[in-house]
């Protein structure tokens, strides 16, 4: 399937690890010039070497969101070059906190980092995506914006507002052929992930082998249909549809990719 994403150049924010890396590697793949953003120069370079390698074209853009004079320089380099025609907005963070350890000061520094951010973006890049009637805007959200846990409400909360401002968004853009949508991730195999479960698998009973403890500690922790972790190459590929001519017809939407772990119907 061809995605017609040659000649369009894409901003992944996050995207020196995990689900932003794996999108920033697939747009590549697709045609796309993709901007790799990160807070850290190696790591960053990193992601931009391997797609360089791969026969991609990537531009390195380093800095830290949650200031406004960080993202005028991201967006400074990402548009040196050309316009940007697609913002993923993925760069985000959280630290697993209870209710009483996420302090009033930790709710904000979490907003500022998850959804304000973002915003940030939009406001430098979206607005010339309108003047060019063509542009995608994708936000990765998260299934704990719907069915959030009783530990790092802080987390949740950000997560919901990212669902809600990428539809107030695509609301926005109403008449354009500029699209805003959501791809929700469920639980997924970063290399975090699978050192926290291995690390404490053998000591809840879920066997010794990655072979053993995956199936365990997905039905312990995050029962789904898959009855697996997902992976992040899953993520991208629905970024990357999302971001194809085939989305053209797809305004404010929630693509869930998280096995059935979310339970609603809506």
């Amino acid at each position: 399937m061809e995605l017609n994403l040659r000649g369009k150049r894409a901003l992944v924010t996050g995207s020196s690890a995990g689900l932003g890396e794996a999108i920033a590697t697939m747009l590549a793949a697709e045609g796309a010039t993709v901007i790799v953003h990160g807070r850290h120069e190696a790591r960053t370079n990193r992601v931009a070497d391997t797609i360089r390698k791969a026969g991609g074209v990537a531009i390195v853009a380093l800095g830290d969101l949650t200031t406004d004079a960080a993202a005028d320089e991201v967006a400074h380099v990402a548009l040196a070059d050309g316009p940007v025609d697609i913002l993923v907005n993925n760069a985000g963070f959280y630290r697993h906190l209870s209710w009483d350890e996420a302090t009033p000061d930790e709710w904000a520094s979490t907003y500022n980092a998850n959804v304000i951010s973002g915003v940030r973006m939009i406001r430098r890049l979206v607005p010339q995506m309108r003047e060019r009637d063509w542009g995608r805007a994708v936000t990765i959200g998260g299934g704990l914006a719907l069915q959030p846990m009783d530990t790092h409400p802080q987390y949740n909360a950000t997560l919901a507002a990212r669902h809600n401002l990428a539809v107030s968004l695509a609301r926005e853009l109403k008449g354009t052929r500029v699209t805003s949508n959501v791809v929700s991730p469920g639980a997924m195999l970063v290399e975090a992930t699978k050192d926290l479960v291995t690390d404490i698998g053998p000591a809840r009973g879920w066997g010794e082998t990655w072979e053993d403890i995956e199936p365990n500690a997905v039905n312990s922790l995050i029962p789904n249909d898959r009855g697996r972790f997902g992976k992040p190459e899953e993520i991208a590929a629905a970024v990357a549809y999302l971001c194809s001519d085939y989305a053209e017809y797809v305004s404010g939407a929630t693509i869930r990719v998280d096995g059935g772990l979310i339970k609603g119907a809506f």
